[in-house]
């Protein structure tokens, strides 16, 4: 497995892959093509589905500038290797072709090209099951957080303070900000409504209410195009802040125990990644917001003194429940119901850890057998419900009414 630093990435939303990803790829190919007065970029299957409401072809055009770009839309063609191909070419003033690159948007704002094996990238890890990690931490005494470190280093807590210090701005600057987002949907913001109402509720409600809010701000801003944290994705980058900056306060963390906390959740998520898919594209939202559920329960049931059992057990319980969750964003936009689904999955997230704090742990079913059936399930998701737009809320829901 790669390192968490590949998992965790600040950029700006509305998407890991349709956003973060092309523009990885358009900085790489101009890098390579200095000289070329032109560009033209075909994009295929899911990038040319929803890349509008994405903002893949603005994205691209602008980071190739001061050249002219061609964005070429192909919608009917899916790659074998993954939905988000894109075929980059450069041209010199007389129109011929300089150089041309077949590159892959495959989730979290990784890149790939065609030939790189999807598994086992950059290895950092040498294990890549949650069965193996727990035999290593039992055989050698140590927790969840300090396999990281053994393979990370203790740098790694450098690289998670700027991670959560960016996934902070993001929670201040959705309760302060107000009006409706950018887009057709017209979506109004309501972190700061969720939040002035859950301030002056003392009981469980207001606490419940607070992680809305704070997710809800995180969620938001990745809809307006800010910037935000992959936890594994733009899509789904509100679970994880959300639920730690209400834990935060609830119980008085300090610093040592959220990047610890954020150890956890990466190396949950960076499991998915490996075994399975955190793509909406391939798997639908199963691999984004289930994903980030199971990271933030993992993540909340440590945080609540949880053992490595009963950790697994969270992170297998939060990512159960989301089996067959379909990618269907309303018009293309990370917005609807993609904000609501945050929020719903950072309360999903606590709910799973307290669960699993009241058994011992042991469970028919392994963490490493759910992230299996997730990844089967998103090849058998018929491709409407894998983010293109084309099924379920997104076709219902926005020609009705817009």
């Amino acid at each position: 497995m790669d390192s968490l630093k590949e998992l965790f990435k600040i950029g700006n939303g509305p998407s890991s892959s349709h956003t973060m990803g092309p523009e990885r790829a358009a900085k790489k190919f101009k890098a390579k093509n200095p000289d070329a007065v032109k560009f033209s970029v075909e994009l295929y299957g899911s990038l040319a589905l929803t890349g509008k409401g994405h903002l893949t072809d603005w994205i691209i055009k602008k980071t190739l500038l001061p050249a002219e770009t061609q964005i070429i839309w192909k919608p009917e063609y899916v790659h074998p290797y993954h939905p988000n191909g894109m075929l980059f070419k450069a041209f010199d003033k007389d129109g011929k072709e300089l150089d041309k690159w077949l590159v892959f948007s495959v989730g979290g704002g990784t890149i790939m090209d065609e030939n790189e094996d999807r598994k086992g990238q950059a290895k950092v890890y040498p294990l890549g099951t949650m069965a193996e990690i727990k035999k290593w931490c039992n055989e050698n005494h140590k927790e969840l957080w300090e396999y990281v470190v053994e393979y990370e280093g203790e740098g790694i807590f450098d690289y998670l303070t700027e991670i959560w210090e960016a996934m902070e701005d993001a929670v201040k600057r959705g309760l302060e900000t107000t009006g409706v987002l950018p887009g057709r949907l017209k979506y109004p913001r309501k972190a700061a409504v969720f939040y002035r109402k859950s301030k002056i509720n003392p009981t469980k409600s207001g606490y419940i209410g607070r992680i809305f809010a704070y997710t809800l701000a995180v969620s938001e801003e990745n809809g307006s195009g800010g910037r935000v944290v992959t936890a594994p994705t733009c899509g789904a980058c509100g679970v994880v802040p959300g639920l730690l900056y209400a834990m935060r306060e609830e119980y008085k963390l300090g610093n040592e125990d959220i990047l610890k906390g954020l150890a956890i959740a990466g190396i949950i998520g960076n499991l998915i990644k490996e075994n399975a898919t955190i793509s909406g594209a391939e798997g639908g939202c199963q691999a984004e917001v289930g994903s980030a559920c199971a990271m933030a329960a993992g993540m909340a049931c440590f945080l609540l003194g949880g053992s490595l059992d009963q950790i697994e057990y969270a992170a297998e319980m939060a990512l159960e429940h989301h089996l067959g969750l379909t990618c269907d964003p309303v018009g293309g936009y990370v917005q609807v119901p993609c904000i609501e689904r945050n929020a719903a999955g950072a309360a999903r997230a606590l709910e799973s850890a307290i669960y699993s704090m009241y058994t011992d742990g042991k469970n028919r079913v392994t963490f490493d057998e759910v992230v299996q059936t997730m990844g089967a399930t998103g090849r058998d998701l018929k491709e409407e419900y894998r983010e293109t737009s084309l099924g379920g809320l997104a076709k219902f829901t926005f020609n009705a009414k817009c």
